[in-house]
């Protein structure tokens, strides 16, 4: 069995290694949909390294494997990214992957090719080792996390039939230990109104009036939201992000108008409280709420969808996943981790708040610099998050 000190030497020794495949990766564009370029980089490292297993799913996710034991965990990276916005708010090549006092900069640095970077390496660590354990290791690259986060997990679970034991994200967590996360939906808030001409607005029912109001019982209701019985994820939220109105013409009533809202759901709230919340606070002046449905294509050919529902997961400090994990750490670098949760939405949303797989998240980079301009990752945690994924493993309960 591999040693903590082996382990710890030899992500060290590949620390410069991490930090160019990083760079690659940062410098192969991958908007959703876009994907297929930096799977195959990472796929030809993966082959490079002796992967047991290199494959694509039918969605298009990439999926490699070590070991050959009965239980299983997977280590999770979504390679795709935000787009990049207001250009002229970069002082850097967005893509440039370019190293400077300790940083490394570009779009997905961060978030989150960073933990992409550091699974490779650890599967790189993994078979130099000869890790012949009970836990056949996964390595996920997975597509389209940004548009609707979680879809490629209901996918590898619910089509590819691929159901881990245990699961990692590697998310950034400024190589922190996370254990949960709070759920998120989106909501279309639909109205009804009555036009006429804007001469005489007495004679209609303007729907904008009424997204206005709702708009401002939205508000006090986003303050009033209660955190979670033990207060470890916090409050749920609400805001509306979108506001639109419709009528025949400028010079009319509008008789339409929408809101749309983004919802972050805390623990015990669920889709139906959430919806029902906001149909009681429109006292019968809103016509219905809707969650939307996602679909898209993958860079594969693969249409898929899903309703725009992510709920909330989290795990016991006392899990034994959460264990093992503070037991890894503390053997690389004799101290525990923070142990603590996300503030955005991940994978986790599918793997362990749908399909009740247990996880943690472990990633460099800082939660931050997730969709900023100038977004970068401090090359430091590089080493530090290889070393915990390799790790990992020898401290899963057998």
């Amino acid at each position: 069995m591999a040693t903590h000190e082996q382990v710890r030497q030899l992500a060290e020794r590949y620390a410069d290694d991490t930090t160019a495949i990083l760079a690659k990766l940062v410098q192969t564009r991958s908007f959703g949909g876009e994907e297929g370029a930096v799977l195959a980089e990472i796929e030809s490292m993966c082959r490079g390294y002796g992967f047991d297993e290199v494959r694509y799913d039918g969605l298009g996710n990439l999926i490699c494997r070590i070991g050959e034991g009965s239980k299983s965990i997977a280590f999770d990276a979504h390679v795709d990214t935000v787009l990049v916005g207001d250009p002229s708010q970069w002082t850097r090549d967005p893509f440039s992957g370019v190293v400077e006092d300790g940083w490394l900069h570009g779009r997905g640095s961060s978030d989150q090719k960073g933990g992409a970077a550091c699974m490779i390496t650890a599967g790189r660590i993994l078979k130099e080792l000869g890790y012949t354990g009970p836990y056949a290791i996964y390595f996920t690259f997975t597509v389209f996390e940004e548009d609707c986060d979680g879809m490629c997990w209901r996918y590898i679970i619910e089509e590819e039939n691929l159901k881990p034991t245990f699961a990692v994200s590697t998310e950034p967590t400024s190589c922190r230990l996370y254990r949960g996360q709070r759920g998120r939906m989106e909501m279309e808030v639909h109205f009804k109104g009555v036009s006429c001409h804007g001469s005489a607005p007495e004679r209609g029912v303007n729907a904008s009036y009424k997204a206005a109001r709702t708009i401002l019982a939205l508000e006090e209701l986003n303050a009033g939201l209660p955190p979670d019985d033990d207060g470890f994820l916090g409050k749920g939220t609400v805001v509306v992000s979108q506001v639109k109105a419709h009528g025949p013409s400028q010079c009319a009533v509008p008789d339409l108008a929408e809101l749309y809202l983004d919802r972050r759901l805390t623990w015990g709230e669920t889709k139906e409280f959430a919806v029902q919340q906001v149909m009681e606070l429109g006292k019968g002046e809103i016509e219905r709420v809707e969650v939307p449905y996602y679909t898209n294509t993958s860079w594969k050919g693969t249409t898929y969808g899903q309703e725009l529902y992510f709920p909330t997961w989290k795990i016991p400090a006392d899990h034994p996943l959460v264990q093992s994990g503070v037991a890894a750490y503390n053997g690389l670098y004799g101290k525990d981790p923070v142990v603590d949760k996300w503030t955005f939405s991940t994978n986790g949303v599918s793997i362990c708040g749908m399909h009740q797989v247990p996880l943690i998240g472990f990633g460099p980079g800082d939660e931050d610099q997730a969709h900023a301009p100038n977004e970068k990752l401090r090359v430091a945690d590089l080493p530090i998050a290889s070393a915990f994924y390799a790790a990992l493993p020898y401290a899963l309960p057998e």
